[in-house]
């Protein structure tokens, strides 16, 4: 690494850099269609199998269920071990794990398979997360950010829309298969990736005494954090809204707009989609009014967040048809953009050396309190009375992000003086 490069804060080479984040931006988008494929294709699955809205539902949550169980134990290997070949191997498990999804025979066998999904897929965020906040310096990491989490609402509609796409023409077992080999092909690309060097847990005392942290130094590091606990629990609850919406709103179009499954996963793929234009641009504002305003990261997601719910809240309540679908498109190009924010705080006010663990937590509370958890709420909503009550509960969910947000914007700064600073070296 050039002595250019060091001032500049990169880890490798910017030309190096870049490879490795296509890699992980790919890989993201193949993360999201493995897991998401599967919602276009409820009817069909309905159909074979006599399934309910609630069992339907269950096929996603179980991989959210297993991500929330594994993600912490697992991020703690990725810490202390390597964040690239973690994530090769995982992304090879969830691969496999999705083909295997097309040679099941009945209902408790897909549902077995999913899990396996979740299984392969626990690691990745984390191990994702720490390697770009480390490969790219302070000022950058919420852009990073937001450009690597813009690949979610990519492989999100992906999924979706290929689901349906497949399912009308080919069957609905083919999809899996079909959107398991890229993933495959750039996992095993992705164990040959350099790495950094494990970052030793340690921190200065007062006395400029280098002490190794223990159990409890560890545990007090993040419940020192009052800024990064609202932020958990913060990305909880969009994170409950963005799920419930991508699983639920072709059964919505279907349901209430009369369209056919085909063309009620692909508008409902579009939705989410546009949020490709939201993640990215959330990150960049961010670090520019980071610039000024230094608690930027929460402050941003704060109001990004309230325009997010009154957006939705106008869609559902105020429009019907082609309206409706027109303000979702707004709310879908708009909702991703507090991400990029507060994934950089989950990383700002840690220690280095616990970069993985730290997303691992947002990961486990996002996937316990949201992503396994809307499906399944939503579901039950929708089996009692019907999807238009189960959906409209949504906007209400995301006034609660934004005051967790704002709470955590007021410790965000004292925070950030707490951490240790630490230089990352890149591994041979």
């Amino acid at each position: 690494m050039t002595s250019q490069q060091n001032r500049q804060g990169y880890l490798f080479s910017k030309r190096y850099s870049s490879y490795v984040f296509i890699l992980l931006f790919l890989l993201y988008v193949f993360d999201y269609a493995d897991r998401m494929v599967v919602n276009s294709m409820f009817s069909f699955i309905r159909a074979e199998y006599g399934t309910t809205d609630t069992q339907n539902g269950w096929l996603v949550s179980v991989i959210y269920l297993a991500i929330g169980i594994l993600t912490f134990p697992i991020s703690l290997v990725i810490d202390r071990w390597s964040r690239t070949k973690t994530i090769g191997i995982m992304a090879i498990v969830w691969s496999l794990a999705t083909a295997a999804c097309a040679f099941t025979g009945n209902y408790v066998q897909l549902f077995m398979a999913r899990i396996l999904i979740g299984f392969g897929e626990a690691g990745y965020a984390p191990g994702g997360t720490a390697l770009i906040s480390g490969m790219y310096p302070l000022e950058k990491r919420s852009r990073m950010m937001g450009f690597w989490n813009a690949s979610i609402p990519i492989g999100s509609a992906i999924g979706v829309t290929m689901g349906g796409i497949i399912a009308s023409s080919l069957g609905w077992k083919h999809a899996f298969g079909l959107v398991a080999i890229p993933g495959l092909i750039i996992a095993v690309l992705f164990l040959f990736v350099k790495d950094y060097k494990t970052v030793d847990l340690s921190y200065v005392d007062k006395a400029n005494n280098r002490i190794k942290m223990e159990r409890k130094d560890m545990f007090r590091e993040f419940l020192s954090r009052p800024s990064v606990l609202f932020t958990y629990f913060g990305m909880a609850a969009i994170v409950f809204v963005t799920t419930a919406l991508i699983v639920w709103l072709p059964t919505y179009f279907a349901s209430e707009l009369n369209m056919e499954p085909k063309l009620a996963g692909t508008l409902a793929g579009a939705v989410m989609l546009l949020a490709l234009v939201g993640a990215p641009l959330g990150g960049h504002i961010t670090d520019k009014w980071r610039e000024k305003q230094a608690n930027a990261r929460l402050l941003f997601p704060t109001i990004s967040t309230i325009i997010s719910a009154l957006v939705l809240f106008i869609a559902l309540f105020l429009m019907k048809g082609t309206a409706q679908v027109i303000v979702l498109f707004i709310f879908g190009a708009w909702v991703m953009t507090f991400l990029a924010g507060a994934a950089a705080v989950t990383q700002d006010v840690i220690h280095p050396g616990m970069r993985a663990t730290s997303y691992a937590i947002a990961v486990a509370v996002q996937n316990l309190l949201g992503s396994f958890t809307a499906p399944i709420v939503l579901g039950k909503i929708s089996d009692l009375s019907n999807i238009r009550t189960a959906i409209s509960i949504l906007p209400f969910v995301l006034l609660i992000g934004t005051l967790l947000f704002f709470l955590g914007s007021k410790y965000y700064v004292r925070d950030m003086e707490k951490v240790a600073k630490i230089k990352l070296e890149a591994a041979e």
